[in-house]
């Protein structure tokens, strides 16, 4: 016959953690808190007095999905809030900067079937009533090959939902910039240009095409970063950076192609590796600025993403690199014989010509509209793994 060890009961302070029934009570008192903060709160307490590295909670607490730093110092946040801590002068939970959190406070163990009062001698919080630490439930400290596996699979997954996502967020970013550029040409001062109907099918198509590309490449690296080395927030900038330079450079290289042989000649410059790379720092310290993905309001980080995202637009411009104004702009003037002319847009700043303050708004409207697309798909896709608060 087995004997099935049960959690106690653990009292700090006023408080009373309740793991089996899932309760944090302050005296009679029930306190709400989220469902994984309640988890951590219970991983800090079981070892309290000990530090917990932050990757531990990542394995115990975010087992089944891949979060950031961020996530982690929210939920910490909330934790204190409920338990009325400061951080700048804790009571209970205790930062030891760049590796974790220890539980400060004393803690007591009640045997589930004795929930009566402690002795005097034996308050909750005391030196005495703490001497002896908690025992860790059955299979938390060491995890079976069973729920590696699943923590494996659960990473693997969100990977694939964060590439996803990020697919998705370039193509409504993709979108967006093709109906922009469309319907400016169509009611550009003096005269709208002619065949405007087919020249937006045109640019919605090419837009969409290479948003939902940049968006891949974006994502995609976002995704290898975390499931390679966690949360980290350099490493998700990094990927997004490399994703998008990759992307783009494979995109320009094509293009470049397509056009040699099609036509026996490309405008140099058009957008590509440079551009790519720099809308991937855009979404990736955009994200990390607001919050993180998993960052409460949701609108925080993709606010951040549209102010970084507009930024690396006209840094892109100052620096002689072309988004996709500027690059329809380059095919358009080697091609005499083309349709296409921007030269009407500049109209609306103020420009005869396609110029640099045109060259330099647009390029900023296209990374905002790319960075807080891509970033707002994959808060969206999130939001309901984490659990955070809206």
């Amino acid at each position: 016959m087995s004997i099935v060890q049960e959690t106690p009961i653990y009292r700090f302070g006023d408080f009373t953690l309740d793991v089996t029934n899932r309760e944090l009570r302050l005296g009679e008192k029930r306190l709400e808190l989220n469902a994984r903060y309640f988890d951590a709160l219970a991983l800090l307490v079981r070892e309290h007095g000990r530090l917990v590295a932050k990757e531990r909670f990542f394995e115990e607490v975010w087992a089944d999905v891949v979060v950031s730093d961020s996530a982690l110092t929210q939920g910490i946040k909330a934790i204190r809030r409920v338990l009325g801590d400061d951080a700048a002068n804790p009571r209970f939970i205790q930062t030891v900067p760049r590796h974790g959190y220890r539980f400060i406070a004393g803690v007591s163990t009640v045997a589930r079937d004795d929930t009566a009062p402690l002795p005097d001698g034996e308050a909750a919080g005391s030196p005495d009533a703490a001497s002896t630490p908690a025992t860790p439930a059955a299979g938390e400290a060491f995890p079976s090959p069973t729920r590696l596996a699943d923590r494996g699979a659960a990473a693997l997954a969100t990977a694939l939902a964060t590439a996803l996502a990020g697919t998705l967020g370039g193509a409504v970013a993709g979108l967006f910039g093709g109906l922009l550029y469309g319907f400016g040409l169509a009611h550009a001062p003096p005269d709208p240009q002619p065949g405007t109907a087919s020249i937006l099918l045109v640019l919605i198509t090419l837009s969409g095409f290479l948003g939902t590309m940049g968006g891949f490449g974006v994502g995609a690296g976002i995704a290898a970063a975390e499931y390679a080395a966690g949360g980290r927030a350099a490493w998700r900038i990094a990927g997004a950076v490399l994703g998008g330079m990759l992307v783009g450079g494979s995109v320009k290289l094509l293009g470049v192609d397509a056009f040699n042989l099609l036509f026996g000649r490309t405008p140099a410059g058009i957008t590509g590796g440079m551009e790519g790379a720099a809308l991937g720092l855009a979404v990736g310290l955009g994200a990390h600025l607001g919050g993180g993905f998993e960052a409460s309001p949701w609108w925080r980080p993709v606010a951040a993403a549209a102010a970084t995202g507009a930024a690396c637009g006209v840094l892109i411009v100052l620096a002689g690199g072309h988004l996709l104004g500027g690059s329809l702009d380059l095919l358009a003037r080697s091609f005499a014989e083309s349709r296409l002319q921007l030269d009407a847009i500049g109209h609306f700043f103020g420009e005869v010509r396609f110029g640099p303050t045109t060259r330099m708004v647009l390029a900023a409207i296209e990374g905002l509209l790319f960075a807080s697309c891509v970033v707002g798909a994959l808060v969206a896709a999130r939001r309901p793994r984490n659990g955070l608060p809206a």
